[in-house]
């Protein structure tokens, strides 16, 4: 592809007649240049892409993208573009030739729920006999192969690259998380979905890594609603106005509120033996009953999004059925059955929403106790972690602090900032700050009727501590704990 080619969405100028060479591939980490590249120079937190131009020419980059002037050599003049990791979209999207306009893309943002409700639209799309993708937080999963990623939405050119890849392998739909971050930077810049989805939305991701303030959050999710054809939004949550105010989408809604367009008329809490889920009866859009195989308020909430969605996409209702009733993802809502006396689950809740919702709606299953097993992520908001403490000691029977992700910071100090939010409230806790000597404490101890929730992890495979990943998968360590405790 010519670099002409690659440019014609960017607005740029340059000192200098652009040579229009064949371009190899598309890079914006220096150290993975290779002769015939476009080199990008992106500013990011802690490096800034400009000061390892002159080595990418040198390398054999045979154009450079920058955001200003510099001396580079072999007479090379860089291309200037307003916002180079806004152009690494466009020019990203131009060198995948626009996979997106192969597929029916589907955008998804709000602070919880993503995850879940990508899986439960990819798996009713699956049962209709459409071929589906997914990127988010648990990775890539195109037809043929999962493809492990550290953000929940990936920096552009890999968001291009997969989608490629799912255009090739013969997918119809791809259903893509976008966190605020992405639409912050704008990673999916480029891109008009064809649907895009509210969920809902909590402060979260405010700090100095992230979100500088709410404000700033909430401005970043609404975004989305700028670049999609049809958005389908929670009319519940108190922020839907505000995200669709000046929306230049056509505008959908779900909810338990009387003018949603799809609405829950009726929700029941089901736990028989090694199943807990739903049983809903929808309403308006889509008017029938469905048997939902994950328990919780939340659960109707994402189902109504995913059937919401799918309707819009002209999915009949059996396979939404089929789907709902088989659903099972991975560290969101798991059940672990390995006793029918009481409930262990597994799920990915990390922030003081997804906590509080977590246990307030495992109460309708009429627990004997509810037991919550947390921690909080090191190098992140401390407000956080106040917040669970609090909300885990007010609204579990017992909770028991352990570790999560440390990553920099001592185990210890967080529990002792979770400490601080539980001392607020008379809950029962325990401290092990070792995760699996947690989990083995909550199963040895556990009564009948319990409702034990192992909370953080989810998906997760890993420990992250001091810089280092250790195997860490709550699915596994169960099962190492059973053998060593002799379990029955």
């Amino acid at each position: 592809m010519r670099l002409s080619e690659i440019l014609e969405k960017c607005e740029y100028t340059c000192k200098s007649e652009i040579n229009d060479a064949e371009i190899s591939d598309v890079i914006y980490d220096s150290r993975k240049v290779v002769p015939g590249c476009v080199f990008v120079c992106l500013v990011g937190a802690s490096s800034d892409g400009h000061a390892y131009a002159a080595d990418a020419v040198l390398k054999g980059a045979a154009a450079i993208i920058a955001e200003r002037e510099m001396d580079l050599p072999d007479g090379c003049v860089p291309i200037i573009v307003e916002n180079s990791r806004q152009a690494l979209s466009y020019i990203s999207a131009a060198f995948f030739r626009y996979p997106a306009d192969e597929l029916t893309t589907i955008a998804l943002t709000g602070t919880k729920g993503k995850t879940t409700i990508s899986f439960m639209i990819k798996d009713i799309l699956e049962k209709a006999g459409k071929k589906a993708g997914i990127i988010g937080t648990m990775g890539v999963f195109t037809d043929k192969r999962h493809i492990e990623t550290h953000n929940t939405t990936p920096e552009s050119y890999e968001i291009q690259k997969y989608l490629r890849e799912m255009a090739d392998e013969g997918c119809k739909y791809a259903v893509m998380e976008v966190s605020s971050q992405a639409l912050m930077v704008g990673r999916t810049a480029g891109i008009v979905f064809d649907f895009g989805l509210f969920s809902n939305i909590s402060p979260d991701h405010i700090g100095e890594n992230e979100h500088k303030d709410y404000g700033e959050y909430l401005r970043c999710k609404k975004i989305l609603f700028s670049q999609c054809r049809q958005g389908l939004f929670n009319i519940d949550d108190k922020h839907a106005e505000y995200m669709m105010e000046d929306a230049t989408c056509s505008i959908h809604t779900y909810g338990f509120r009387p003018e949603a367009g799809l609405r829950a008329a009726e929700v029941h809490y089901l736990r028989d033996g090694g199943f807990i889920g739903i049983k809903m009866r929808t309403e308006g859009t889509v008017a029938d009953e469905f048997l939902v195989g994950m328990p919780g308020k939340f659960t109707a909430y994402n189902a109504m999004a995913a059937i919401g969605i799918t309707f819009l996409c002209g999915i009949d209702t059996l396979p939404m059925k089929e789907a709902l009733h088989d659903v099972l993802v991975t560290g969101r809502m798991e059940n672990v059955r390995i006793s029918d006396k009481f409930t262990l689950l597994i799920d990915y809740a990390h922030n003081a929403m997804s906590m509080e919702s977590i246990l307030t709606t495992m109460r309708d299953y009429n627990p004997k106790r509810m037991v919550s097993l947390f921690g909080c992520g090191g190098n992140r908001s401390k407000l956080r972690r106040f917040e669970m403490g609090e909300i885990s000691g007010r609204l579990a029977d017992l909770s028991i602090l352990t570790a999560d992700n440390s990553r920099f910071e001592d185990v210890n100090d967080i529990i002792a900032d979770i400490l601080t939010g539980m001392h607020k409230t008379n809950g029962e806790y325990v401290v092990i700050p070792d995760r699996k000597e947690a989990i083995k404490y909550s199963i040895q101890n556990a009564r009948e009727g319990d409702i034990i929730l192992l909370l953080g992890k989810g998906h997760e495979d890993y420990q992250e501590i001091k810089g280092e990943r250790y195997p860490f998968d709550e699915r596994v360590v169960i099962k190492d704990i059973l053998e060593e405790i002799g379990w029955q």
